[in-house]
């Protein structure tokens, strides 16, 4: 699995790339991906999730050493619970786009949302993910 995540306060952009196995599965809903996090993310320590549902909604939830549950789904805000090697905190979570092309061999995923704390905007981020067997 590679998985590309990008994010821009409207100043800077960042990006971080992880090449790692993953467990690839379909679900009843769609397709789900699970792999352990590392140092180059930050995350090291935790297992990540990331669950994709008929193709309009994303929840990506993470355990472990740092915690946390974002909902992505068109055209619905969520309130989540976003975890950093820092602390947690709530966030406002809107989607901008879901664009996928799973099947059961692999494929891609790339979901882009707007983050913001107490209504202020924190950071447009953009997760790019291909999937091979």
């Amino acid at each position: 699995m590679k998985l590309v995540s990008s994010q821009s306060d409207g100043d800077k952009k960042e990006s971080t790339e992880l090449l790692s196995r993953a467990i690839y599965e379909k679900t009843p809903s769609g397709y789900k991906l699970t792999y352990d996090e590392s140092e180059a993310t930050g995350y090291e320590g935790s297992t990540t999730t990331i669950e994709l549902f008929e193709g309009k909604k994303v929840v990506m939830c993470r355990t472990g050493s740092v915690s946390s549950n974002l909902i992505v789904e068109l055209g619905t805000k969520h309130h989540c619970v976003y975890g950093t090697p820092y602390g947690e905190f709530m966030v406002g979570v809107n989607a901008k786009s879901i664009d996928s092309e799973l099947d059961e061999k692999g494929g891609k995923l790339d979901f882009k949302y707007v983050i913001d704390v107490n209504s202020s905007y924190v950071g447009d981020f953009d997760v790019y993910i291909e999937v091979k067997s």
